[in-house]
């Protein structure tokens, strides 16, 4: 059966975009965003089984340059030490290693490795989500759920690979991993930030900050 509504912003009328070795994605001409077809996606316990293998050491010198792109304008942001939650945290934790070290108080929420929902019960100054957007296979749920873990005035901190060119779409590594089954162009996020009323600041590739208005 064939999606009939975008899984990002709920919008009808989608349309068929690529088939590539036997995968069908989708395409919103809302939002643009672009997913995976719902038949296609993993189960939770094959989802699984591929994160577990990930290097996501907390203390590996090349992880945390690689999250520094999110982290050094974070820090920027957040000035003195605040209340955060990593949502979707991985293996290992490594950004929320990092803000702990510099004085910040941060939960971990992930629902593979760190399953405790009772942290989904708060709400926080800031969530950060680092590489998490993209293996969203309910986004516009877990958008609702993002919003209310937030504080009047906090700070969503993303960080994803942002979808630029359809022509290399096929051959894109990003889209390589299975488990990444939604990708989000920049106009993409400008509109999830119009849905929830959200302020939003994109100064570089990939990385973006939204703000709860109060």
């Amino acid at each position: 059966m064939e999606p009939t509504e975008c899984r990002v912003c709920g919008a009808e009328d989608i349309e068929r975009f690529i088939s590539v070795s036997g995968l069908d994605y989708w395409r919103c001409p809302i939002c643009l965003a672009t997913f995976l077809d719902p038949l296609k996606l993993l189960s939770a316990e094959e989802e699984k089984e591929r994160y577990a293998v990930h290097k996501n050491d907390p203390f590996d010198p090349g992880y945390r340059k690689f999250l520094s792109k999110l982290f050094d304008p974070l820090i920027k942001r957040l000035g003195t030490p605040k209340e955060g939650l990593d949502f979707g945290c991985g293996t290992g934790p490594a950004l929320a290693q990092m803000l702990e070290d510099a004085g910040h108080k941060v939960a971990l929420y992930d629902p593979f490795f760190y399953p405790d929902r009772s942290v989904l019960e708060r709400k926080y100054d800031f969530v950060s989500c680092t590489e998490v957007f993209e293996h969203f296979h309910f986004p516009a749920r877990e958008f609702k759920l993002l919003d209310g873990l937030l504080k009047p005035g906090g700070l969503l901190a993303v960080m994803t690979n942002f979808q630029t060119d359809d022509a290399m779409f096929e051959r894109w590594h990003y889209r390589r991993d299975i488990t990444h089954v939604v990708f989000y162009k920049e106009e993409t996020l400008r509109q999830i930030a119009q849905c929830f009323n959200w302020d939003i600041e994109i100064n570089v590739k990939d990385v973006a900050f939204f703000t709860k208005n109060r």
